[in-house]
């Protein structure tokens, strides 16, 4: 059923970087689809220009003079013979004027109809259609705001608090809470501001603030033959500023009832954009068990792979097989979850002062292993990790026949997983898995609050010291002589199963 097989596409290019232009080279590779990667001159001897079948220099390091491009990567479609390009996540994926291009060019898409994207880009366009289709919406404005004497009067009639959101963005740009009327008048301004130098556009909505909430997602698929299926929920709370750092699935909390309810809306909210493609609808799941729509991811998200370790569906195999014509070759009842699945996402970061990015060359590095444990990565011993770029440089994919199982399936590759050289976010993660509250399921969009985080990473500070001087300590005892006792010295893996 969810088998592999050649397309019709005969060379794809992958317009990105790091790892997930790695996994979409190899789902190509699978198919038998020959690749051509583009790369900046940091990126030169990157692990994705090594995997590709053909590999193209698009320009100088930054982003906007390389991977934002969209003429270079065209003219190297023309140049290599490519048929179709794969944006995957970031950078040019969800620009409709680029996907547009690609079409005009003659060239396969692989992704949604520019239109779905130009709509689903814009939060109050989007908000406004999903009203429109039937969706739940949060309470708030379908259009920006005019001045500050709208939100004034918005915000008495929807009720404190509230939050003020870019149009044109996520990723917590432009973003600000406002808890009273005192308040607004220079959130407005900072969210603005905050806007117009993120995306280029200063226009703000606002909206109810949901109290406590789970951010809750589900994966879609759909062809251009009117065939579409849901993969079911995400769970993707573990938020630091914004940004997801920790995904599993199936949510911990979500009643089978809801569930239903919620997959239903989000093919809903799909059919109604004629949405093409694999996509993500995003929703707020309150306290009480309502649900909201917070807006749709129209591309592959980064944590598609623990959907796919539940359901067994290859979703970029599926995302070129759509993009190739293909109507889907299963149904929604041949779709089974299976077993829980849990992603960490692997920073180079500095926990321990302050989040500093910890761009560098990796010395060392070995991915864990063992059953039923998957390493998207972009490096490799050797590797530069560049500061130009987004700072994840791998994840951390581990399933489990429950929760537990794959909660302590993860602690264990957690502690197999060794990078030298740089600093990354591995003993933070452990921390977090380890945590009470997050074992018991005991978690929302706040779980990573401030004095937590700093708790957390003093944790797993603490636990590397101590795990390193054990492993000193043993290294002294193996090249000294041998003596009966040393036999019972502790192990230095049990530090992180406090």
């Amino acid at each position: 059923m969810f088998q592999h097989k050649h397309t019709d596409l005969n060379k794809v290019l992958v317009a990105n970087r790091g790892e997930i232009a790695v996994r979409v080279i190899r789902a190509c590779h699978e198919l038998g689809v020959p690749t051509v990667a583009v790369y900046s001159e940091a990126d030169r001897e990157a692990l994705h220009v090594r995997n590709a079948v053909e590999a193209y220099a698009i320009g100088p390091a930054p982003s906007r003079d390389s991977y934002l491009r969209a003429d270079r990567i065209l003219e190297v479609a023309r140049r290599s013979g490519a048929d179709a390009i794969h944006p995957g996540y970031g950078f040019l994926s969800e620009n409709a004027d680029f996907a547009q291009a690609v079409l005009d060019a003659g060239l396969v898409w692989v992704g949604p109809p520019p239109e779905a994207i130009r709509v689903m880009g814009s939060k109050t366009e989007s908000r406004a259609r999903m009203k429109a289709a039937g969706v739940p919406v949060v309470p708030g404005t379908t259009e920006p705001l005019r001045d500050e004497a709208e939100a004034l009067r918005v915000a008495e009639e929807i009720g404190y608090p509230v939050m003020l959101k870019a149009a044109a963005g996520g990723g917590g740009k432009g973003m600000r809470r406002v808890d009273g009327p005192g308040e607004l008048a220079e959130a407005l301004r900072r969210a603005r501001s905050e806007a117009a130098s993120s995306f280029g556009d200063d226009a703000v909505y606002i909206e109810k603030l949901v109290i406590d909430p789970r951010h809750v997602e589900v994966q879609v698929l759909c062809d251009a033959h009117g065939g579409a299926v849901h993969l079911f929920e995400r769970d993707c709370s573990i938020q630091r500023r914004h940004q997801k750092v920790v995904e599993e699935t199936p949510c911990p909390v979500l009643p089978p009832e809801t569930r239903e309810a919620m997959t239903a809306v989000a093919l809903r909210a799909a059919r109604a954009v004629g949405y093409v493609g694999a996509g993500t609808v995003e929703f707020l799941l309150g306290a009480d068990g309502s649900f909201y729509f917070l807006e749709m991811n129209t591309r592959l998200q980064v944590e598609h792979p623990i959907t796919e370790m539940v359901t067994g569906i290859d979703l970029v195999a599926a995302q070129l097989r759509i993009a190739a014509g293909e109507p889907l070759w299963f149904g929604q009842d041949d779709i089974r979850q299976v077993g829980h699945a849990i992603e960490c996402r692997i920073y180079a970061e500095d926990a321990a002062h302050g989040w500093a990015p910890s761009p560098g060359r990796i010395e060392g590095y070995r991915e864990p292993g063992g059953p039923w444990v998957r390493v998207d990565s972009g490096v490799y011993q050797g590797a530069e990790v560049p500061l130009h770029y987004d700072p994840m440089i791998a994840k951390l994919i581990v399933w489990g026949r429950d929760r537990d199982e794959a909660i302590r399936r993860s602690l264990r590759a957690l502690l197999e997983y060794r990078v030298r050289g740089i600093h990354t976010t591995i003993p933070f993660f452990r921390e977090v898995l380890a945590d009470p509250d997050f074992r018991a399921g005991r978690y929302d969009t706040g779980f990573l609050s401030a004095e937590r985080v700093e708790r957390l990473t003093k944790l797993a500070r603490n636990d590397d010291v101590a795990v390193i001087a054990a492993a000193i300590a043993a290294l002294r005892r193996d090249t000294a002589v041998r003596r009966p006792a040393a036999a019972a010295a502790p192990s230095p893996w049990k530090w992180s199963y406090r």
